[in-house]
């Protein structure tokens, strides 16, 4: 049986996005929660994201790489496309990482440093959305390259995905407050977490209902027969997850919100999919269209089989040794 080496690439790319949106939003989310935050409590916040939070870029590198080492003609559309929105995501990804670390050993322009970090994780969050704002809005294609502008990617419909982005890790951040702390920080944190449930909720409406006219095929995808009898049960599962999330949050089940809130990206990102597939270029090419050369996808799909468990294992068994509460007492070194 012959592999389809295409479909096994764009799920390793899918794979890595996944894992860099759910390890890196949560606490993407709780640096734009910082200046809601009392004073006092913006070291535990700290602490508890300090052993885990640099190994999450691993994921978007493993997706960048992806698509330039299986679909190098997408890679050579879209990244002309989104030069601005990737620059300056990079650039607040290592602001925000020099703050991180420079807020602990600078207490007299430590405020500086938190307003560098939220800053920082504003501008990435952001521009992750509008990053796939972007891609789903579709880009103007010539003779096989980018035919657009620097600022096409300015559109309504990217701007509300970067808002929604920022929206959706805040709530990651906060259901992962409610997990990790305890005390006021933690009754903060459920303050936060129903509120933001309900902005949530109303982002993924907006985006979902603008998404199907986007493209004719979005509307095929989800609308038409016998796709819908399929499609259809992804918002009743949206309603079921977002109704279990509040429930808990009501009922102060301090483990259950972040699963609830990882639940709801997982849906999002399946809707996501149904939109795109098969194409990597909405609109313009699919993934057997700028499918790199076999032999290609092959050694790197090689690499991927040997290291992905190995990240696997040391990631999970970083937060398995530190799970639990955050001691507001603890330090960061």
């Amino acid at each position: 049986m012959m592999l389809d080496m295409p479909l096994l690439m764009a799920l390793t790319v899918a794979f890595a996005v996944f894992l860099y949106v759910v390890m890196d939003g949560f606490d993407l989310g709780l640096a734009i929660l910082f200046p809601l935050a009392r004073k006092q409590d913006r070291d535990t916040m700290i602490n508890s994201i300090a052993p885990v939070w640099d190994g999450n870029e691993t994921w978007l590198v493993l997706g960048g790489g992806a698509v330039l080492a299986g679909f190098p003609q997408a890679y050579a559309i879209l990244l002309p496309a989104l030069y601005v929105p990737i620059i300056a995501m990079l650039l607040g990804l290592v602001f925000r990482g020099v703050a991180f670390e420079f807020r602990f050993r600078s207490r007299k322009r430590g405020h500086w440093w938190d307003r560098g970090f939220v800053l920082g994780s504003v501008v990435a969050a952001f521009m992750q959305g509008i990053a796939l704002g972007t891609v789903l809005q579709g880009v103007r294609v010539v003779d096989g390259a980018y035919g657009g502008g620097w600022f096409d990617w300015v559109t309504p419909f990217s701007l509300l995905c970067g808002a929604s982005v920022c929206i959706a890790y805040m709530l990651l951040g906060a259901c992962w407050l409610i997990a990790k702390t305890e005390g006021h920080l933690r009754d903060d944190a459920y303050a936060w977490a129903r509120k933001l449930a309900i902005a949530m909720l109303a982002a993924i409406v907006a985006v979902s209902l603008a998404t199907p006219f986007l493209l004719g095929e979005y509307w095929q995808r989800w609308f038409e027969w016998p796709a819908i009898t399929v499609t259809g049960l992804v918002p009743l599962l949206v309603a079921a997850v977002w109704l279990g999330l509040l429930r808990m949050l009501a009922a102060r089940r301090d483990r259950w919100p972040f699963f609830l809130a990882l639940a709801l990206f997982a849906l999002c990102f399946v809707g996501l999919g149904i939109s795109v597939y098969p194409d990597i270029v909405p609109g313009s090419l699919t993934i057997w269209d700028a499918a790199a050369p076999e032999k290609s996808q092959r050694f790197f799909m090689t690499g991927v089989i040997l290291l992905v468990p190995v990240i696997l294992v040391y990631t999970g068994y970083s937060y398995w040794v530190f799970r639990g509460k955050v001691d507001p007492d603890a330090g960061y070194h």
